[in-house]
């Protein structure tokens, strides 16, 4: 039971990588107003005044004087400006952060979600890239925008910020809780320090109670305790620090496979819940466990499912013995109180094989030990602890056999050379090669054999059996010992490596496993995954159902199962309404030929995995339970991971529709209401003063009507992909001089310019769309053009595509946005190319080009400044016959 230590690689890597990175330090708080920018901005100006760089990032004062105070002190870096939905809004400006390179940016609100259009969703992000960049950031962060307890919070205040940060945030960083009691935030509150009176009065009789700010206080304070904790292990593992460092305490509940084991499990989770305490629960792997009968397997697997249902991580761990792995699995678990149960055992049992709860006393040093009796149970006739007996083949005792004659011969030939006694020394050598080689039996046999010739052939009286001198003895006696000391440990090793490459076996496969759902893009394919790999891991057939309201749905099988009886279904129902197995094995509707297990997860049952083999025997081996549960495990993070981003993805696509309805209405209020304006007003002079000039305003506006109307029945077609394509052998100059013609309205006040030229081939493409593209590129550059300015429609061939260019001279495309261009309903906010327009015609363009089979793409030129659109034809489009035409 030496203590001696190695740091722990995986800590050590971890470790390492933060080399170069920068340090983050978090000020939590409980709510809003107790302090934390304030002291985030004190810190800093004691580091600043230390002789560290430090500038500001962004900060929000909320109008608080001493806030404000405080940020004179501090070099600040101008708001980024960003356009969103008409209004300005100010955002962290990282790249000149980044450009300026400080020791210490104070970055606030760490969990603020940035404006759309920003380099990173989220402020946090932005952080990340500091740190990567090696620069330390101070931020601030309330306990309600930790992701993992946004659903306690929202439970007793009512409210549900939608604002969060990962833990794995917080796990990186240095946390620093800004805390003051509940009273004075209050007072805080009603002195209109936090809020402007209305709403302190508001928020004072709902998120603002004395017993919300309580809890969210207990929060903080323990959220800050587990990260603390988690840091300190992390260092003294990749230190190799000795010593539990019990700051927090960290619970180790031992099971076996007797009955009584479930009640520790449930012992072991009231000590953690009572202690707020991060709990496990092990069991050792001894060569004891490979005689295990059926029974004894389902039980441990039942007491390891129990663990994992409330709360516990579960592992298994192999051993020489229980005493040595348990001592070794709580050292580097750093654990401080162990539960342990007593089982009944005789007097004479301890004596042979002592008290496994005794010896953890005398070696475990500063741990704090449990022990819970086995209760009524009664004593259960254990497993044998060594192999049943196993005499060995014939082959085995004949290669001893042949040794010791061997051995014989070399001791006749050497006999006139060296001593008596020496030539004892040489049956040593079949002796161990034969108990190392071939057990136990086989190495006493080989020990009575070299004592016996030994005897005969060497002590006098030669060639009889006879010992004359009781020193003679002694090296028969000698022989025997080495044949059973030598088997024990090679008995013991091999039993070592079994366990060892058991163990290796288990983690490969689980490795193989999570690679193969982590491969998994869709539910479909994960789901199939899931069943192949148990079904090839395990040797059965599977299927996975999924829960519905009319009964169980068959989602996946391997290999493809199309039905299932209604036991079957039955049993599947019953394994999802209660978490536990039902079917053939378990001890819920035996008569399905399945064994179904549910798939669960903290937010409930997401399906059942179905097991059963080709011979309807027994669907799974008993020793194969323990694998069975941790698949079981990471198919459900799997499933539940896959079911997240599902969720996720809808969530986007919802809030995507809404946006481009937002847009959409945007649109129509300002494009259909400015029309039908002028319309209405034309109208009404005309009933006065009927004139040619009015009757042309009417029509020049209702053929934008109509234009608008078309662009979004035309979106709509892309959208669908119902465009009808009727591809034909197009003139590119007959089409840019038609588009030119029905654009003569945007085009007003701008020359327009063709360089086509006249030996450019036809192109297959549908004259119809081509005609739809061009249109809104020349009404796009009638819109963005300055006054009075040329557009040019250019034409050239490249050596394998044809490339039909609208060029511009304006205010051209900010850096960036070239793509964003394309967007549906994007009109560039915050740039010099804002107009009014729907946003729809470069989106329809895009489209009708893919839809051709086309490319399109913009970009900027220098001399003279204006955008340019490219609509690129491939080569495979090209008519190889040249027209002649003349100059235009």
């Amino acid at each position: 039971m030496n203590d001696q230590r190695r740091p722990d690689p995986e800590s050590f890597l971890r470790v390492a990588a933060q080399e170069g990175r920068g340090r983050l330090k978090i000020f939590l708080g409980a709510a809003p107003g107790v302090g934390k920018t304030y002291e985030m901005l004190t810190d800093g100006r004691q580091r600043r005044d230390a002789g560290i760089d430090v500038v500001i990032g962004v900060v929000e004062t909320h109008g608080r004087r001493e806030t404000e105070a405080l940020v004179q002190h501090h070099e600040l870096i101008p708001r980024l400006t960003v356009d969103h939905k008409g209004h300005r809004l100010g955002e962290m400006d990282v790249d000149a952060i980044l450009a300026r390179r400080p020791q210490l940016a104070l970055v606030d609100e760490l969990a603020h979600s940035n404006a759309p259009g920003s380099r990173h969703p989220k402020r946090y992000q932005d952080v990340e890239e500091l740190l990567d960049a090696g620069i330390d950031v101070y931020s601030t962060l309330n306990i309600q925008h930790v992701e993992s307890l946004n659903d306690v919070v929202a439970s007793f205040t009512r409210v549900r910020v939608r604002e969060t940060v990962p833990d794995s945030i917080l796990e990186q960083a240095e946390i620093e809780v800004v805390d003051i009691p509940p009273d004075e935030l209050i007072e805080r509150l009603k002195d209109g320090k936090v809020y402007i009176p209305q709403e302190a009065s508001r928020a004072l009789g709902h998120f603002f109670s004395k017993s919300n700010l309580t809890a969210l206080r207990e929060l903080a304070l323990r959220r800050a305790a587990q990260a603390v904790d988690a840091q300190m292990l992390e260092h003294v593992r990749a230190h190799a620090l000795a010593g539990s460092f019990a700051a927090g305490e960290r619970i180790v509940v031992a099971v076996s496979e007797l009955p009584h084991a479930a009640g520790l499990v449930r012992a072991g989770k009231r000590l953690a819940d009572a202690l707020k305490a991060p709990w496990t629960t092990v069991h050792i792997e001894t060569q004891r466990d490979r005689y295990f009968a059926d029974a004894d397997r389902h039980q441990l697997a039942d007491t390891l499912a129990l663990a994992s249902r409330l709360g516990a991580s579960t592992a298994s761990i192999p051993a020489a013995n229980v005493v040595e792995g348990l001592h070794r699995f709580a050292l580097d678990a750093r654990a401080t109180q162990i539960v342990i149960g007593k089982s009944a055992r005789s007097w004479w049992f301890e004596r042979r094989h002592g008290s496994v709860v005794d010896q953890l006393v005398r070696t475990i040093g500063d741990v704090a030990i449990h022990v819970l009796p086995g209760g009524d149970t009664p004593p259960v006739k254990r497993a044998p602890v060594y192999r049943p007996v196993r005499w060995g083949q014939a082959i085995e005792f004949g290669w001893s056999l042949l040794m010791v004659a061997a051995m014989t011969t070399i001791g006749r030939l050497l006999l006139e050379l060296i001593d008596l006694g020496n030539i004892a020394l040489l049956y040593l050598v079949p002796v161990m090669f034969a108990a190392a080689s071939f057990g136990l039996r086989a190495g006493l046999f080989t020990g009575i054999a070299s004592s016996l010739a030994y005897n005969f052939f060497f002590l006098p009286p030669t060639s009889t059996l006879t010992v004359n001198n009781p020193e003679n003895i002694v090296s028969i006696l000698v022989l025997l010992g080495v044949a059973i000391v030598t088997s024990q440990f090679a008995a013991r090793v091999r039993a070592q490596a079994e366990l060892a490459g058991s163990s290796a076996r288990q983690n490969a496969a689980l490795a193989s496993f999570s690679r193969q759902l982590t491969a998994s893009v869709t539910q479909d394919e994960l789901m199939q995954a899931i069943c192949a790999e148990v079904a090839r891991l395990l040797d059965v057939r599977t299927v996975l159902l999924l829960p519905s309201p009319d009964g169980p749905i068959l989602a996946a099988a391997f290999p493809p199962e199309d039905r299932l009886d209604e036991i079957e279904r039955a049993a599947a129902q019953w394994a999802m309404d209660n978490e536990q197995p039902a079917g053939r094995g378990s001890s819920t509707l035996t008569a399905s030929d399945w064994l179904f297990h549910p798939l669960g997860t903290s937010r409930g049952v997401l399906g059942a995995l179905g097991m059963a083999r080709e011979d309807a025997g027994e669907p799974l081996r008993s020793d194969r339970l323990p694998l069975l549960m941790s698949l079981l495990d990471q198919a459900s993070i799997a499933f539940d991971r896959m079911a997240l981003e599902e969720e996720n993805l809808i969530a986007r696509q919802i809030g995507e529709r809404d946006r481009l309805r937002a847009a959409l209405l945007s649109s129509v209020g300002h494009d259909l209401r400015t029309p039908l304006t002028t319309i209405l007003s034309a109208a009404q002079e005309m009933k006065l003063h009927p004139s040619q000039a009015l009757a042309d305003t009417v029509e020049t506006e209702a053929r934008r009507l109509n234009r608008f109307v078309a662009n979004l029945l035309d979106m709509v077609r892309v959208e669908a992909g119902a465009l009808p394509m009727k591809p034909e052998a197009t003139d590119l100059f007959d089409a840019v001089a038609s588009a030119v013609q029905d654009s003569r309205a945007a085009l007003a006040g701008h020359d327009v310019t063709v360089d086509i030229p006249p030996d450019i081939p036809l192109v297959r493409v549908d004259p119809v769309l081509l005609h739809h593209c061009l249109i809104n590129l020349l009404d796009n550059a009638g819109r963005y053009a300055d006054p009075d300015t040329p557009v040019l429609i250019a034409g050239r061939r490249t050596p394998d595509a044809l490339l039909l260019s609208v060029i511009d001279q304006g205010p051209g495309i900010p850096p960036g946005q070239e793509k964003r261009v394309f967007e549906t309903f994007t009109r560039l906010e915050g740039s010099d190319r804002v107009r009014h327009g729907t946003g729809l015609g470069l989106a329809i363009v895009k489209g009708f080009a893919e839809a051709m089979g086309l490319s399109v793409e913009a970009g900027n030129q220098v001399s003279p400044q204006g955008a340019r659109f490219t609509i690129h034809i491939p080569g495979r489009l090209i008519v190889t016959m040249p027209v002649d035409r003349d100059d235009p």
